[in-house]
């Protein structure tokens, strides 16, 4: 005869037994299973197309891809996309960060705190699919016929003008000025009784006469003068570079994430200890630190072919520099 089934009792719950099992081990998320989530909300966005063939699945670069980095519990995103075009690519841009952000935080539980969108191909869309604001337009009419937009004029990123200073100090100086002179006129006025802080000076400038220092104090104004007259009309510096994307630069990229994105795929060369990146205008300076046992000439053609696909990229040719340190 079957013993009775006796149901757990109803008491008060304890939660201890499911606090002990967090105590038991531990959750760890490679980074590639991040690439492969980033990757599938890419494809999610329309206007985002895959690319691939045989030499491209040999060589790992398909699109789209990315290189992941985490660490304290947030991730680092380099998202490289192809786009079918023609297509609003700061709609793209903003779908597909709001995507990939969404993605990653709910099936890691981790942050996105920095994501980089590198558009590295484009796609010729069908006939049938040529209309960009039927498909991207977020409001409106899909069959009314686009208007026509005018060529887009390239707006270089550049530093802040070198005349900021000096207009800070100037207009600084202005405004002290404009305090000072107001305090005089109401002590003129007799609003209040103090002592006045420039009547002296200027009756002493009232009653100047011809002085030799009035020779280099002259000279001094002009150095002066045409010190901010250069700095007005300084050109300011360009602080991003190109991508080759279209016959116009719309996409640009910081000196600093190239230098990391070289110097990350540059870490990836078998023989690689460590590798410091330096770009500027016309160079791209890579330093590696082999380990003894790999010829330094290996290390330096190795890390040319990692590094070189990244600088084709961009809208100008820096030339590459390897060095190899043992």
């Amino acid at each position: 005869m079957a013993e009775p089934f006796t149901a757990p009792s109803a008491g008060p719950h304890d939660d201890t037994a499911l606090d002990d099992t967090a105590l038991r081990g531990e959750l760890v998320i490679k980074e590639r299973a991040v690439v492969k989530i980033a990757v599938a909300a890419a494809l999610q966005v329309p206007g985002v197309v895959k690319q691939s063939g045989g030499l491209s699945r040999l060589t790992g670069r398909e699109l789209p891809r990315a290189d992941v980095s985490t660490g304290a519990g947030a991730v680092a995103i380099n998202l490289y996309i192809a786009v079918q075009w023609p297509c609003h690519l700061d709609l793209v841009n903003r779908r597909l960060r709001a995507q990939v952000h969404r993605q990653v935080e709910q099936m890691t539980g981790m942050p996105v705190i920095e994501l980089n969108i590198v558009v590295v191909g484009t796609e010729s869309a069908a006939p049938e699919d040529s209309s960009t604001e039927s498909r991207y337009s977020e409001q409106g009419d899909p069959a009314v016929p686009p208007a026509p937009v005018a060529p887009i004029r390239p707006r270089t990123p550049r530093a802040t003008p070198a005349a900021v200073p000096a207009a800070i100090i100037v207009a600084v100086g202005a405004l002290g000025l404009a305090v000072v002179a107001a305090r005089e006129l109401l002590i003129m006025r007799g609003t209040f009784a103090n002592a006045p802080w420039i009547r002296n000076t200027v009756q002493w400038l009232g009653r100047l006469h011809w002085s030799e220092w009035i020779v280099p104090a002259a000279a001094g104004a002009i150095v002066l003068g045409v010190v901010f007259i250069v700095a007005a009309l300084k050109p300011r510096p360009r602080t991003h570079l190109p991508l080759a994307v279209g016959d116009t630069p719309i996409v640009w990229l910081r000196p600093t994430d190239l230098a990391r994105n070289s110097s990350s795929h540059a870490k990836t060369v078998p023989g690689v200890l460590s590798a410091h990146t330096t770009v500027d205008r016309k160079h791209v300076t890579v330093r590696v630190v082999r380990t003894e046992s790999t010829p330094a000439g290996d290390v330096a053609i190795s890390v040319r072919e990692a590094v070189e696909p990244t600088l084709s990229l961009l809208g100008t040719s820096p030339e590459l520099r390897v060095q190899v340190k043992p």
